[in-house]
């Protein structure tokens, strides 16, 4: 009923930069919180960042100042603008939104993207 797609990964140099993209279709009520997580190999997925529908950010302490999160409600879509980036920045990046879907519009529910691969090499 819903779908979430990623685009803008690939593979960048160190201290280069990124855009993520991530739309949200299907039979949708209303959406509140909007995230990005990576999973780096060998490791646990983790936030990166989120934005609520309100436009409140938050971010993991590894990438403040280097990303930023935004959305545009009437596209339903998130973005994550990333800068600086590291080797460890490496990862599948996932995009989260809680949705409600018009058939159920009382409850949010989490939906997750199939993710996009963030390669930073030289």
């Amino acid at each position: 009923q819903v779908q979430l797609v990623e685009s803008g990964g690939g593979l960048v140099q160190p201290g280069g930069s990124l855009r993520l993209s991530c739309a949200a279709s299907g039979s949708i009520f209303s959406i509140e919180a909007m995230g990005w997580y990576r999973q780096a190999p060998g490791k646990q997925r983790e936030l990166v960042a989120a934005i609520t529908s309100g436009g409140s950010t938050n971010y993991a302490d590894s990438v403040k100042g280097r990303f930023t999160i935004s959305r545009d409600n009437a596209k339903r879509t998130v973005y994550l603008q990333m800068k600086t980036l590291k080797p460890e920045d490496t990862a599948v990046y996932y995009c989260n939104a809680g949705v409600a879907t018009i058939d159920r519009p009382m409850t949010h529910w989490d939906y997750w993207g199939k993710g996009t691969l963030v390669t930073v090499s030289s």
